[in-house]
């Protein structure tokens, strides 16, 4: 199994806020392309931060490729998980290009030093990503949405096995929205990488990818294929909203109306 949780139980408390996760079993194999949704406040970035290691559980272990988190370096771990975070900003002017090659840290040698090779790679996710013209432009200079393909652009040239992704949609217009969840899509076909998302979209989740993971209240309300689980009844359930689906199987999407308490 590519991706392990095991009884995870974890929490915080923060001034008058206060969150936990409980009793998460997960197993994720390689070759998945999973869409994690669920209210605010849920539990979904969180649960991206344990499989990467950047929170502990209180109880339970993670483990990827059978090897419990401790069991890596960063290095060797870069080498398999990429993540691109929620937002995105660097505090330093640094370029489009400079953001993207900094996704090759794992590779580089003791000196920091890029070889063609490297600069291959960037210029190569630079145009996957429709963003070679902005290259040399500050990351601070772009739109939002420019940005989150720098980021994503960057994670991708580490060459992971795993690429987890926190709502990548998140200032892109519907164009982009579209063109970044294709890219993931053919990412993980024709590379076979895994691909985890956290998003509030109900209908790219609908749209991309085979696997959708519920979550609700700091739980795993329902982790199954996209058209068991992206049903009106769980949608109620889950978001206190209603709506009409029209599930086509024949075109493996799924779209999702969501209908005004008025009307109801």
């Amino acid at each position: 199994m590519l991706i392990s949780l095991s009884n995870i139980n974890f929490s915080y408390s923060h001034k008058d806020e206060e969150f936990s996760l409980a009793d998460v079993n997960l197993e994720i194999e390689k070759g998945d392309f999973v869409t994690i949704l669920g209210p605010n406040g849920s539990g979904k970035s969180t649960l991206l931060k344990l499989i990467l290691g950047l929170v502990n559980p209180a109880s339970g272990s993670v483990n990827i490729d059978n090897v419990g988190l401790k069991g890596y370096t960063r290095t060797e771990l870069a080498k398999k998980i990429a993540f691109v975070p929620q937002d995105n900003y660097s505090v330093y002017p640094f370029s489009v290009f400079e953001i993207v090659m900094m996704g090759r840290f794992p590779y580089l040698n003791f000196l920091g030093a890029e070889k063609k090779k490297d600069i291959d790679k960037v210029k190569s996710a630079l145009s996957l990503l429709g963003i070679s013209h902005i290259q040399n432009k500050g990351i601070n200079e772009i739109s939002g949405g420019e940005a989150q393909r720098a980021f994503i652009a960057r994670a991708l040239v580490q060459e992971p096995e795993i690429m987890l992704l926190d709502e990548p949609n998140a200032h892109l217009d519907f164009e982009h929205q579209l063109s970044i969840f294709e890219t993931l899509q053919e990412l993980n076909r024709n590379k076979n990488i895994t691909i985890i998302v956290v998003s509030h979209d109900l209908n790219l989740a609908g749209c991309y990818g085979t696997r959708c993971i519920f979550m609700k209240e700091g739980r795993i309300f329902s982790d199954d294929n996209k058209f068991n689980l992206i049903t009106e009844e769980n949608i109620l359930k889950v978001f206190n909203v209603h709506s009409k689906v029209i599930a086509d199987s024949k075109n493996n999407i799924i779209n999702v109306a969501l209908i005004p308490n008025k009307l109801n």
